[in-house]
């Protein structure tokens, strides 16, 4: 998920604009609101894989920190997202149900969080429909991500562009205020409060703009073991570039052992010439919870195999609570399911309210809500 807060309200001009916001012709209406919408804050990830460390670290343990600080937060399992990059049909429902058990596992609570499932909520693709119309192919192709995600693949798929506009429906669906975000997604978050702000001027205001909450730990952006100049990530094709929090411990021993760190004997923090063992740093300062500063006074003395095994072993016993409890869930798929019907029913009942009024103001109600 990504956005970028647009603190000005006044109106471009037409050659601005028209790089941003297509070909909508806008009415002369002030943007300022007065509204004051509730604090929501939705976060989501793909089922394309199990969870990684990266993940953990860098979002899930934040979104866990905002739901135990009684935050509104809604948490979206974004199974249509996935479908953007080639995956297997059959083996989708396993992944939605590893997903929904590794968040729970990892601190979720589907008691405090609206934990669901985005394809089964109608209004995320039809509201998609139309913020499209308040965009052009232009804006979409030039975000990073689409370039960097369709480096691996032979044909990208037009959901692969499109999928920052699914983004945007699937915030503003929910009128969420707050995102968290990584900091290499920004782009995505301009395009979503540019949306908000096309949509507002066209047809009255409707949506809030929401502001980034960026993580304020060390384990934001852990990176790629095999290359440590990019970020730890699912799609990435070599298994042994990432961690996951199921990983065995002979597993988890054996791509640490393959990990880039470099030629050097010592533990010193220098992401720019040592990206790989300031990687392997951070993933210590995450599982740890100390500052960096602390962890090199610490293990200065020890050479870069001592570290290695010392960094294997605070991994597995830190992911050993988390990997049981993701067995015992799998164990009990009822509960699994059930607590996804639950909070997608709820996540279906504020999304509802969102189209009604979405339609109402572009014209497209006339036989499902005309009165009678």
């Amino acid at each position: 998920m990504v956005l970028l807060l647009l603190h000005s309200c006044r109106v471009f001009n037409w050659q601005r604009q028209s790089r941003i916001l297509g070909h909508v012709k806008l009415p002369t209406r002030s943007c300022s609101s007065k509204t004051a919408w509730p604090d929501r804050i939705l976060s989501g990830i793909q089922p394309t894989g199990v969870l990684h460390i990266g993940n953990y670290f860098g979002a899930v343990k934040n979104w866990v920190d905002l739901q135990n600080s009684n935050h509104d937060v809604l948490c979206a399992i974004v199974d249509l997202h996935s479908m953007t990059l080639p995956y297997d049909p059959q083996k989708l429902p396993q992944h939605i149900l590893l997903m929904a058990a590794s968040l729970i596992s990892c601190g979720i609570d589907p008691e405090k969080s609206i934990l669901f499932l985005q394809s089964e909520v109608p209004q995320h693709t039809q509201l998609c429909w139309i913020l499209s119309t308040c965009t052009t192919l232009r804006r979409l192709a030039q975000l990073p991500q689409y370039s960097e995600k369709s480096e691996y693949l032979e044909k990208p798929l037009l959901g692969l562009l499109w999928y920052p506009v699914l983004q945007a429906a699937d915030i503003l669906v929910y009128k969420a205020t707050r995102i968290p975000v990584g900091k290499d997604q920004v782009q995505h978050l301009q395009l979503a409060n540019a949306l908000v702000r096309t949509f507002n001027l066209k047809y009255g205001e409707t949506f809030p703009h929401s502001k980034p909450i960026f993580n304020p730990n060390n384990a934001a952006r852990i990176r790629s073991l095999i290359d440590p100049t990019k970020k730890m990530s699912k799609s990435f094709p070599d298994p042994n570039s990432r961690i996951d929090i199921t990983d065995p411990p002979d597993l988890i021993a054996s791509k640490l052992k393959l990990a880039n760190l470099e030629s050097t004997l010592s533990i010193v923090y220098d992401p720019q010439t040592r990206p790989g063992v300031s990687n392997l740093i951070e993933m210590h300062s995450a599982l740890t919870g100390r500052q960096i500063s602390e962890v090199c006074q610490e293990f200065k003395d020890f050479d870069i195999e001592r570290y290695r095994e010392t960094v294997t072993e605070v991994m597995v016993e830190t992911l050993r609570p988390i990997q049981s409890e993701v067995d015992r869930l799998l164990n009990n798929k009822e509960y699994i399911i059930s607590a996804l019907k639950k909070g997608t029913q709820k996540a279906t009942d504020i999304a509802a309210d969102t189209w009604r009024s979405v339609t109402e103001k572009t014209g497209n109600h006339l036989i499902k809500y005309e009165k009678k």
